[in-house]
């Protein structure tokens, strides 16, 4: 086995003056690879991989990957740590097998990819100077090292090699161990590109899609993205779904997002599977189905994708798909929030604020609500705000609240934009200013934000900030109450019973002090009782307005306990 291996090495790099032969040297190694030469198996599958000798089949080379990686050899170990970890067409990426695969080369030490630096010093060969490009990149087997990284793959490229012109390709595009270039990095991505290697091809798209070295055209990048994607690549799969799910250079067609996400995500692309779960979670191209959603979150989640770990904490938390634990959401919440999503660190300040899952924590709750809110995400920043509002974890500071929800607002938050429109109309943490809380409850109400609408109502009923007009009120209030919006449901019934700013209509009037006082709105169960006392819009029943008084009165309601004494008094005589 060990002369079959060594002839497969003189005929792959011809030595000892016999000529270089790639096809004759894989047949040695097939030969000595029969014979369990570990080292034979480890080439034989990197000849599959990069088409030394034999036709390029990546799902070959995976698996004759495994077995050589299986017995402990290096080069096989550090080729399958990167097919698991960016997958190929035909070969599922699995990170978390990555990792394993990782970790086995580095307790093997720097000769673990011992044949990588002989081949690409001393034999310049250009897939192993590439694949030891990918070594430093990753840090697998030496120490991540940018500028090493971007020397091997130059070298690689500048000998017409495809992969090593597509990574080098992305050094430019990104700046990674070399000045930023974008032009530099399109060249690259189309030299690789022409050669016909799929991520190149999918980068050419990316591209095209952000206008990176070229002119923007979505277009275009759909062309190129859907070339990638019929050789089978599940980034480019990935992309396309994503084009068809919003429309970008292609008409909108959920059931094609559908149906691409789907075979990237059966490739194990994290991305993909997060997708397709948000797909069956929304019924976006797929009937809806919340087990499949949790299902394919699961999938990604595990593979340690941030925004599937997040979703997954989400269905965990509202027993959507799953049964229902909030000590699970957390538990994914903060993995998630390991891994830098923001999402996640609002979701953990709302859990430690409210006991959900942990102990309540407010100042845990505030510590979360930071970080997430100095990324720019406006919910955290609206919630950071209530706490610095109403003390919460923090000293209560009115102009600190009004700091965030301002941050918030600006960013469309629409409950951001309703606190801040309070702030200015009360004075509160800011000079009160009535013109700018209309003009903050206004953009909240445009966004269906009943609060706002309800207090946007009110402003016009009582001349605050706006010219008093009883029918834009009553406008605002109902479109408040048809949200079901108690505070204005009740505005509403006092507007219909005695016919401010529309027709008086004493029968929905009463149906909208019933809807408001059966969520437990104060005023509204003490106009509910005076109707049914006095029959205003119903029968007369003093029993039901007994009722309502003294549940009025045991929220707090003087006027009510005062009615209903009287109440009381007059069905006694």
């Amino acid at each position: 086995a060990q002369y079959l291996y060594r002839q497969g090495e003189t005929y792959m790099f011809g030595r000892t003056g016999k000529p270089k032969d790639e096809k004759k040297a894989f047949e040695f190694f097939q030969r000595a690879a029969l014979l369990n030469h570990p080292e034979a198996q480890g080439i034989l599958a990197f000849c599959y991989e990069f088409g030394l000798g034999v036709e390029k089949d990546f799902k070959q080379a995976e698996l004759h990957y495994i077995p050589a990686a299986e017995l402990g050899n290096g080069l096989a170990q550090a080729r399958l740590a990167f097919l698991r970890k960016y997958g190929r067409p035909s070969v599922r990426i699995d990170r978390a097998e990555a990792e394993m695969w990782q970790q086995k080369v580095k307790e093997q030490g720097k000769t673990a990819i011992a044949w990588l630096f002989y081949a690409a010093c001393k034999e310049n060969h250009p897939a192993a100077q590439y694949s030891l490009g990918v070594c430093y990149h990753d840090g697998v087997g030496v120490d991540k090292k940018e500028s090493e990284a971007f020397k091997w793959y130059k070298k690689s490229a500048e000998q017409g090699h495809p992969r090593g012109q597509g990574i080098l390709g992305f050094c430019y595009g990104e700046g990674f161990g070399v000045k930023k270039d974008e032009v530099e990095a399109m060249k690259w991505y189309r030299k690789a590109a022409e050669q016909g290697e799929s991520v190149a091809i999918y980068n050419v798209g990316y591209c095209y899609e952000d206008g990176i070295g070229v002119e923007k055209d979505v277009v275009e990048a759909v062309k190129w993205y859907r070339l990638s994607a019929e050789q089978g690549n599940a980034f480019a799969q990935n992309s396309l779904g994503y084009c068809y799910e919003d429309g970008i250079g292609v008409e909108q067609d959920p059931v094609e997002a559908a149906k691409w996400y789907r075979k990237s995500a059966e490739q194990g692309y994290p991305w993909a599977e997060c997708n397709l779960g948000y797909c069956y979670q929304n019924g976006i191209g797929v009937p809806k189905d919340d087990v499949e959603g949790a299902y394919w979150y699961n999938k990604a989640a595990l593979q340690g994708h941030a925004r599937a770990q997040h979703n997954l904490g989400f269905c965990y938390q509202n027993g959507i798909g799953v049964e229902k634990n909030e000590a699970e959401a957390v538990n994914w919440y903060t993995k998630s929030a390991e891994r830098g999503n923001i999402f996640a660190y609002h979701s953990l300040g709302y859990c430690y604020q409210n006991g959900i899952g942990v102990s309540v924590n407010e100042i845990e709750a505030v510590y979360w609500y930071f970080l997430s809110a100095e990324e720019h995400h406006a919910p955290a920043q609206l919630s950071l705000g209530y706490c610095f509002r109403n003390g919460i974890g923090v000293e209560k500071d009115e102009q600190e609240a009004v700091k965030w929800f301002t941050h918030a607002a600006q960013q469309g938050n629409a409950l951001a934009q309703n606190s801040l429109g309070y702030c200015y109309e009360e004075g509160l943490g800011v000079e009160k200013d009535e013109e700018k809380a209309v003009y903050w409850y206004q953009l909240s109400a445009n966004a269906q934000n009943p609060w706002a609408q309800c207090n946007l109502g009110f402003c016009y009923a009582n001349g605050i900030g706006v010219k008093k007009d009883e029918a834009m009120a009553v406008c605002w209030y109902r479109a408040a109450a048809e949200q079901n919006h108690a505070r204005a449901q009740d505005k509403l019934g006092v507007c219909l019973q005695l016919g401010i700013g529309c027709e008086k209509d004493e029968v929905a009037a009463f149906e909208h002090f019933r809807m408001a006082a059966e969520q437990d709105h104060l005023t509204a169960m003490y106009h509910l009782a005076n109707a049914l006392e006095k029959g205003i819009g119903c029968e007369a029943n003093l029993e039901g307005a007994t009722y309502w008084f003294e549940k009025a009165a045991s929220s707090g309601c003087r006027t009510s306990c005062e009615r209903l004494k009287r109440l009381l008094v007059k069905e006694c005589l």
